[in-house]
């Protein structure tokens, strides 16, 4: 019996209550989530102010809002409920921003980067500075109102402006609630524009996050420089891993902490072609990170598209990414056409890994192709692997 198996056979049999945030925040692939897993349920005293679920739901009432402003079209009892979710995405992004009465930050000024924030029972307060999608996901908080918006909506636009005037604690928060962008858009973000280009460069850069085969779930930075916890004497340890989890927890299969999973690929391209809309050409970034080449939003999010579709394709040697060192399916006349859409693909190399029949998220790919059939180009494919026949990943 290994150490891993052992460990989860004590803790199965109620010998050892291992999982508790030390263990857990080392082996929960992204890094930390809110789920309490000590024995008697409070994690053993302290608990994570989350950058990612706060950010989700920041999201999500973005989504609520814009549905709500579409029913408004046809029934105006939508536009009270549109306002309603305006409401509650800017307390969420208050939130972000100074938590509770303590007044914890989830963005780190030192890094320039989003972490989870862990309170410990001793009162203590811990930036987990992994750098993974956790710091990522704010960027999808976001959403822009037409210029029109708020002549159609007047009992929206009474909110609003109420708001604007009366609540300036909250609205500094938020990326721009009164200036307009480009054609009079209003910009409705967590991230700031001096915020976004921050997190940019690392997303973008070749030694962090950007792979040739889209943005990985956790910074490669970590394969040289793990993030290391100590719990109770003991430490713990999140590492960048490319391929299948090195960690029985979950599965064993399935990993965030490293390949390019293809539903948080999409919506980050989704998210900077928002944020583009408001920004406008005149907002540029360097891509990559480091290499002296400014483009605009836009043009990254196409970037990062062609990144993704080139997993899928076959390279002047006949090699595809996503087939990684299948010989069959490399070589064989009869598999080699014959596409899987897999659960995730290797950060380096772009093999694809676990379930082989996740087309209910991969299948984007299709999504991506059709938004960029206009601009196709060429992409680049990784070489073949020197072992035709080595396993996948």
């Amino acid at each position: 019996m290994t150490a891993e198996e052992k460990r989860l056979e004590q803790d199965r049999n109620r010998q050892a209550y291992w999982r508790r945030w030390g263990p857990y925040l080392s082996d929960r692939q992204w890094g930390t989530v809110r789920e309490d897993y000590s024995y008697d349920g409070n994690a053993t005293g302290g608990y994570l102010e989350q950058s990612d679920a706060t950010s989700w739901m920041g999201m999500y009432c973005l989504n609520m809002l814009v549905i709500a402003l579409e029913l408004a079209k046809t029934n105006s009892v939508y536009e009270d409920i549109a306002s309603k979710f305006f409401e509650h995405f800017l307390y969420i992004a208050d939130a972000m921003n100074h938590i509770g009465e303590t007044n914890i930050h989830l963005w780190d000024d030192t890094d320039k980067f989003f972490y989870d924030v862990l309170h410990s029972p001793h009162n203590e307060r811990h930036h987990l500075k992994v750098r993974s999608m956790v710091g990522l996901v704010p960027l999808f908080a976001v959403e822009i109102l037409e210029a029109d918006v708020l002549e159609t909506f007047p009992g929206f636009r009474k909110r609003f402006e109420w708001f604007i005037k009366n609540r300036p604690n909250l609205q500094k928060n938020i990326a721009s609630l009164e200036t307009t962008g480009n054609e009079a858009k209003r910009l409705l973000a967590i991230v700031s524009p001096e915020k976004l280009k921050l997190i940019l460069q690392k997303m973008l850069d070749e030694t962090e996050f950007l792979s040739p085969c889209g943005i990985r779930s956790v910074s490669r930075f970590h394969a040289e420089n793990p993030y290391i916890f100590e719990v109770d004497g003991q430490q713990y340890s999140v590492n960048y891993e490319p391929a299948e989890s090195t960690s029985g927890m979950f599965g064993g299969n399935s990993n965030w902490r490293g390949p390019i999973w293809f539903p948080m690929n999409y919506l980050i391209i989704e998210s900077l072609e928002k944020f583009h809309q408001y920004l406008g050409d005149d907002f540029k970034v360097e891509y990559p990170t480091n290499s002296g080449e400014f483009i605009t939003l836009k043009e990254i999010a196409t970037e990062l598209s062609h990144r993704l579709m080139s997993i899928f394709l076959r390279s002047e040697a006949g090699y595809r990414p996503v087939h990684g060192g299948n010989s069959l399916f490399q070589s064989n006349p009869h598999w080699r056409d014959l596409i899987l859409f897999y659960e995730y693909f290797n950060g380096d190399n772009g093999a694809g890994l676990g379930a082989n029949h996740q087309t209910g998220w991969t299948g984007l790919v299709a999504s991506l192709i059709y938004s960029c059939g206009s601009s196709y180009r060429s992409c680049q494919v990784l070489p073949q692997p020197e072992k035709a026949d080595a396993a996948i990943g």
